[in-house]
């Protein structure tokens, strides 16, 4: 297996001869040059098969490359100048979650508030970067809370309460406490087991519903990486970052008869999660959680029949743990054909005389590949669904617990108030007794390296003006128009979304036009997002500076795939999309890179306690003069004679 050869030459390699702990922070394939890659055909060589490695050994930090047909190492940089660390393993978290419970300091705490140690589960929390003691020094937040009574222990947070841990010495540096006075909020409702609610408190259950295929899917999943479905083929793998990465993404064309390129590589780059609490406890909880601890890592096995349908096929993720060895993620991804009654397209015509009724409709099925992260408290459903007339829709779902905080107060009349009657800020929504939602924010980073009908492609901003007529033209005085614009540089490639400034962002190819002249493209179709209102010289929005535009347009760079950089981890913002855009590079009739950020404000409110029902967004990637005509013209209806008998009963109260 290749994990262990990677594992096995490394260790006869000089750089690690040493006696100094070595990790392995990341080992994943290397990808061959992109023009290599894009001209393969099955049946071809393979390119040489590397890995790309990076290791932390005596306090810094290397990337290599491993050779597996040469055995060869070349370390690409070692060790790392750059600000930033690698992303925590999970022995690491491990080892975080463990130390307190070896301090004196640390059980006198626990036991002056009356707290039992064995109920005490500690978490540990990336600390970002704001200088002094993050400075030089790689180290984690580390906060507890109370499992007496739940399995639901975020609810019962020990407040203010807070460790500081090397993770390279495994030392806790410091402890401080500003919550002796707030008390433990309780157990009470906070359980979401279905097993364990009383028979009397379960809500009724609906009728089961299930999608039956009598012939089975009608996609095949070849060489267990290149899913086929429909109109559409595109190459499935799991990433220990990413989650997971959809690469040679292409399209069947009706017309042509042609399988058509599309897009090159497409995945999650980052994530920005900042709490809106400036206090001693809670400023530094701003995270980038695909950089700090890897959300392929972080997923779990997928439960059949809830997080995927009956019909659904799993992949597994195999990844390499700190030590080298390979372990594998079952049933990480899965990928379902999907029908929720929804109408690809319908017309009915009203009726002309001399002409027989006309009604004609298709259904709409999608073809969905999902994987959830769970970065502690909460959950990442992370979808990319086809759809065959040649959308792509990429969606974020977010659920899980709440991270709270701890008040004194068990009812919004007990909050104080100034001479002015102003309220204490309190920093979210007191949403149980003792329990405070914290206001935060959620972005989403995707990269998107679009090939439409090939790599040399240009970014056009379709402005919609408004034009006044002139006098006596028309009954009208105004209407709209379409201002076609090609963006030149990366500057004009940055896009703030705004209802004032209605525009439409196409990806095209210039070279290549359809037979009445439009330039064959896509375009990016946003929806429901939000941006950061953080300063922009505030640390965390500095490290975080790839949300200050919800569209960006940079040339292809093998180097530039993550938006935070790619040492994340208490990086300072000096190595990430927005440093990487400032340099103005031309972008008109070149391999470029479209990256997009969903961006959710979250108030919370008493219904996601005790655990979140899932908000969702989107945004789509749609054919925009790419095909000839509607490529789902042909498609066929549903027939009975098709389908299993099943039928809805008359229902009476």
């Amino acid at each position: 297996m290749e994990i262990n050869k990677v594992r096995s030459i490394l260790s006869s390699h000089a750089l690690f001869a040493s006696r100094a702990p070595l990790t392995l922070n990341s080992v994943v394939l290397e990808e061959p040059d992109k023009n290599l890659v894009r001209q393969w055909d099955k049946g071809d060589q393979l390119p040489t098969r590397k890995a790309s490695v990076i290791a932390r050994l005596g306090g810094d930090s290397h990337v290599l490359t491993v050779d597996l047909s040469t055995n060869l190492v070349d370390l690409v940089d070692s060790p790392v100048p750059k600000s930033g660390y690698p992303i925590v393993t999970s022995e690491e978290m491990d080892s975080a979650a463990s130390a307190p419970f070896s301090n004196a300091d640390f059980n006198r705490t626990i036991l002056s508030r009356g707290i039992n140690l064995t109920d005490v589960v500690c978490i540990p929390m990336s600390s970002g970067w704001f200088g002094n003691k993050e400075d030089n020094k790689r180290v984690t937040k580390i906060q507890c809370f109370s499992s007496q009574g739940t399995p639901n222990f975020y609810m019962r947070p020990i407040e203010g309460l807070t460790l500081l841990f090397d993770l390279d010495t495994k030392q806790i540096l410091e402890i401080t406490d500003t919550g002796q006075s707030i008390p433990i909020p309780g157990s009470t409702n906070t359980d979401y087991r279905y097993s364990n609610f009383p028979s009397q408190d379960k809500t009724r259950p609906l009728n089961p519903i299930s999608i039956e295929q009598p012939h089975g899917p009608s996609f095949v999943i070849e060489d267990n990486h290149i899913v086929k479905w429909a109109n559409w083929e595109f190459h499935l793998k799991p990433d220990p970052r990413a989650g997971l990465i959809i690469s040679r993404v292409r399209v069947h064309d009706p017309d042509t008869e042609e399988t058509r390129e599309v897009m090159y590589k497409g995945f999650v780059s980052e994530l920005f999660i900042p709490y809106m609490d400036p206090s001693e406890a809670w400023y530094f909880k701003t995270y980038m959680d695909a950089g700090e601890y890897g959300l392929g890592l972080q997923t779990m096995s997928l439960e059949p029949l809830n997080d995927c349908p009956r019909n659904a096929v799993y992949m597994d993720g195999i990844f390499a743990a700190a030590d080298g060895t390979p372990f594998v993620r079952e049933n990480m991804i899965c990928v379902f054909e999907s029908y929720a009654g929804d109408i690809a397209w319908r017309h009915t015509e009203y009726p002309v005389p001399g002409m027989p009724p006309l009604r004609e409709v298709r259904p709409k099925v999608t073809l969905v590949v999902r994987m959830v992260a769970s970065v502690g408290n909460y959950d990442f459903i992370i979808d990319y669904e086809f759809q065959t007339d040649g959308l792509m829709r990429a969606k974020v779902g977010l659920s899980g617990i709440l991270m709270v905080k701890g008040t004194s107060y068990v009812n919004k009349n007990q909050v104080k108030k100034d001479k002015e009657g102003n309220e204490e800020e309190l920093y979210g929504t007191i949403l149980s007794e003792n329990v405070i939602g914290v206001i935060h924010d959620h972005y989403v980073t995707f990269y998107f390296d679009l090939d439409v009908d090939g790599p040399d492609n240009s970014f056009l901003k379709v402005n919609l003006k408004r034009q006044e007529t002139a006098l006596g033209e028309s009954p009208r005085k105004s209407y709209m128009k379409a201002v076609r614009n090609i963006v030149k540089t990366e500057k004009d490639g940055k896009i703030k979304l705004s209802l004032y400034d209605p525009s439409e962002y196409h990806v095209i190819n210039p070279s290549k036009t359809t037979r009445v002249g439009n330039p064959r493209g896509y375009k990016i179709v946003p929806r429901a997002t939000a941006a950061s209102l953080l300063d922009h010289d505030d640390p965390p929005q500095k490290r975080g500076a790839f949300t200050n535009n919800q569209i960006w347009v940079t040339p292809y760079n093998k180097s530039e795939q993550w938006a935070g950089g790619l040492f994340t981890y208490q990086s300072h913002g000096d190595d990430t999309l927005a440093v990487w855009s400032d340099r103005d590079r031309d972008i008109e009739n070149n391999d470029i890179v479209v990256w997009y950020t969903l961006g959710f404000h979250h108030i919370p409110c008493q219904e996601d306690f005790p655990i979140m029902p899932t908000v969702s967004s989107s945004f789509d990637l749609k054919p925009a003069n790419f095909f000839e005509r509607s490529p789902i013209l042909k498609a066929a209806p549903n027939f009975e004679y098709d389908l299993q008998v099943c039928g809805a009963k008359s229902v009476s109260a």
